[in-house]
């Protein structure tokens, strides 16, 4: 059965007549299925076939308005779908078959799961009659990614596939965001069922997460706030996910405080502003650091007290300080660290409210004690903690190939994905990012193997932006059999790789606690990673100078249609700093190798 564009409007115009005149309209599961992501406006879809979501594969091929994009392993699905939904805002979607295919994207799943992206990632399932019978590529999906996802569901009737996939949308994208499993089993594929239309609205009575914050709460965190001497606006990854980007930059603007943002949240606030004062955290700056630890009144928003953000929580707790916390999910509140007055609602929202009862008030911040708080933070931050050496010259520092690119490309509409380890930590102290969505990286899960998926799944959704993943050679490798998926979907991505030679991260750990054991951290046999990027139909460079960094990276750019593998050959001993060793306090930093 055809299942073009023209229909697609009537499908999801059916709206409330769900159960009219269209039931006598007979469709296989699989199509329904396909009907339900058209209606949903999915564009892409992320996966690999197999033998229990054939019919599924076949329902796609008769149809022209989601296009298919087939990776080299069901991983890579998974992230590719996760830095589109990352970089647009929108439902991300996946699809893998049976037993290997689901396993192989449970990396992916959780990824997304402790960053919050909203995602559905539909499985195929082996016939319902021989669930539980051991068959072959069977696997007990729904047990399986119970703890990494937000929820999921087991499809045992064709007729309950179209409401199934409006919950698993609506649960995806709404209150805190997460991937949602629809395990659909390969008889449900296949079944004739009648087709009613796709239902317009849904409604969950175990599932209503509140969006608008309590009135009386946010007014009284407002007093506390404009109350403060040493006022601090700390936010994560929430506000991007609400995209309340710009609400928050009113309230800083408005209020003139410091602001930082975590890991996850970089973008959200300028960071060519004055008021930010940098990231924090375990390799954040002195003066993001120090800030925390010394504010007597903290706003959080949007944004989970993590432990690679506050370290440990004793010496976190020592100074006394008044916390607002604003958050979506009530499980995340007083969670690690007490608050004072929690606000549970969509940050967009919140901070909605808040700059209007600012603009009908009378109260302003003290200008005297905001003065004498920032005197203080310029002093921590005439530190210049990120400042690094370029040595004799004669070797690549990474951060000084972060720096380049971000002076070349930043009036340019760029993403920058990023692998995990030390030049995931480069890149988000070296470019400066001022918009949003413009990050994208793993954080909560920490994944290598991601940043090319990020990038070829971001690069589809916007052809005409500049696309960069940096990685390190031991993370590209995880997978690089993407650049062959890059190659048939024609998406040109451009790929910093900062080769130490060294698992980064781990070897500097090793330096610092470990006593420079450096135990298997070091690697051996690398590919030669030119006539890798070559073999897969893409450009390849060597830079192995200082001075050839930038020169590479303008050739790069001017290649606009070609994936770019360039291989930067840098310093093996050079770490990332500022740190904070686990166990120590946020304001317990290493600053240099002087301090080890």
């Amino acid at each position: 059965m055809e299942i073009s564009k023209a229909e697609i409007a009537s499908a999801s115009a059916v709206g409330k007549s769900h159960k009219s005149s269209a039931a006598s309209q007979e469709l296989r599961g699989a199509e329904v299925l396909v009907k339900a992501l058209q209606a949903e406006g999915v564009q892409y879809i992320w996966g690999y076939p197999g033998g229990a979501v054939l019919h599924i594969y076949d329902a796609f091929y008769k149809q022209d308005t989601i296009q298919h994009v087939l990776v080299r392993h069901e991983q890579a699905a998974v992230h590719a779908a996760d830095g589109y939904a990352r970089a647009t805002g929108d439902v991300g979607v996946a699809l893998v078959t049976s037993g290997p295919g689901v396993t192989n994207a449970v990396t992916g799943i959780a990824t997304a799961y402790m960053d919050s992206i909203p995602m559905v990632i539909i499985c195929g399932q082996v016939p319902t009659h021989a669930i539980g019978m051991d068959a072959f590529q069977e696997c007990d999906a729904v047990g399986i990614t119970r703890p990494i996802v937000k929820h999921n569901f087991l499809v045992k009737d064709a007729r309950d596939l179209a409401m199934t996939l409006k919950k698993a949308f609506h649960i995806a994208r709404s209150g805190r965001p997460g991937p949602v499993v629809v395990d659909i089993p390969k008889d449900v594929s296949f079944k004739k069922v009648p087709y009613a239309g796709y239902p317009s609205s849904v409604e969950m009575r175990s599932y209503n997460p509140v969006r608008k914050g309590h009135g009386g709460q946010i007014r009284k965190a407002l007093q506390l706030l404009l109350a403060a001497k040493r006022p601090y606006i700390y936010t994560g990854g929430g506000v991007l996910l609400s995209n309340a980007t710009a609400e928050l930059r009113t309230l800083v603007d408005m209020l003139g405080y410091p602001c930082t943002n975590t890991l996850m949240g970089l973008g959200a606030y300028p960071a060519s502003d004055r008021k930010f004062l940098g990231m924090l955290g375990m390799h954040g700056t002195v003066e993001a650091n120090n800030a925390m630890q010394n504010c007597d009144v903290l706003l959080a928003v949007g944004a989970r007290f993590d432990d690679r953000v506050i370290g440990n929580p004793k010496h976190f707790a020592q100074n006394e300080r008044k916390i607002i916390h604003i958050d979506i999910d009530p499980s995340s509140i007083s969670k690690r660290v007490r608050v004072d007055i929690p606000i549970v609602g969509d940050v967009k929202d919140v901070l909605s409210e808040m700059i209007a009862m600012i603009k009908e008030g009378t109260a302003k911040p003290d200008p005297e004690s905001l003065g004498a708080w920032w005197d203080t933070i310029e002093g921590w931050r005439s530190r210049n903690c990120l400042k690094y050496s370029m040595g004799k010259g004669d070797v690549i520092k990474p951060q000084y190939v972060v720096e380049t690119l971000w002076n070349m490309t930043k009036d340019a509409d760029t993403y920058i994905t990023s692998d995990v380890g030390q030049h995931q930590m480069w890149a988000a102290q070296y470019y400066r990012f001022d918009e949003p969505r413009r990050w994208i990286n793993s954080g909560g899960l920490g994944t290598m193997g991601v940043g090319i998926p990020y990038a070829m799944g971001i690069k589809l959704a916007k052809p005409q932006s500049e696309v960069f993943c940096i990685t390190g050679e031991g993370s590209v490798q995880m997978c690089i059999q993407e650049l062959s998926t890059c190659l048939q979907y024609n998406t040109p991505i451009k790929i910093v790789s900062l080769n130490n030679r060294y698992l980064g991260m781990v070897r500097q750990w090793q330096e610092v606690e470990y006593e420079g054991r450096y135990s298997h951290s070091y690697m051996d046999a690398l590919p030669n990673f030119v006539k890798l990027a070559e073999a897969y139909g893409h450009v390849g460079m060597l830079i192995e100078k200082p001075q050839d960094v930038e020169p590479a990276l303008r050739e790069a750019r001017k290649l606009k249609d070609r994936t770019v593998f360039m291989d930067f050959r840098t310093d093996p001993t050079e770490n990332v700093f500022p740190m904070v060793q686990a166990g120590k306090g946020i304001t317990e930093m290493l600053l240099g190798s002087e301090d080890l």
